[in-house]
């Protein structure tokens, strides 16, 4: 099943680009919750590159990396990737009112479509504010 969560970042596209592909902006916004953050992040932005973000609770008791290659880089426009033999596509359509941020990906049998929604939502929303903060500093 794929799933599907998006947002529009009143940013311009070069500085939404940047921040969803550079590994200290990835730093500041990849988590879903104040109680979780991503410790580090890489990014070989090209097809056939890997990335990979390690994401940990504050707390220390547990954590995860979220790692995959991508299939398809289309700048400005559209990234394609493969994770955990799953895949997600991200597009990036400059409107009037900014730049929406479309994510779509396959879902997964440990979590229920509602948890994955929320928690990829919780994140494309921490990007856009990250973004927009940014953009007004």
């Amino acid at each position: 099943m794929k799933i599907t969560v998006e947002t529009t970042v009143a940013a311009p596209i070069a500085e939404v680009w940047r921040a969803y592909t550079t590994p200290d902006d990835i730093k500041q916004w990849n988590a879903a919750s104040d109680d979780w953050h991503t410790t580090s992040a890489t990014v070989d932005l090209r097809k056939g590159g890997a990335f990979s973000s390690r994401m940990e609770a504050k707390d220390g008791s547990m954590g995860f990396d979220f790692a995959g290659t991508y299939t398809e880089i289309v700048e400005h426009k559209r990234i394609e990737y493969e994770f955990g033999g799953r895949k997600a596509e991200i597009e990036f359509k400059p409107g009037p009112k900014g730049v929406t941020v479309r994510v779509t990906f396959d879902s997964e049998e440990t979590h229920s479509v509602e948890q994955q929604r929320d928690g990829w939502q919780a994140i494309l929303d921490n990007f856009a504010r990250h973004v927009e903060a940014q953009a007004r500093s």
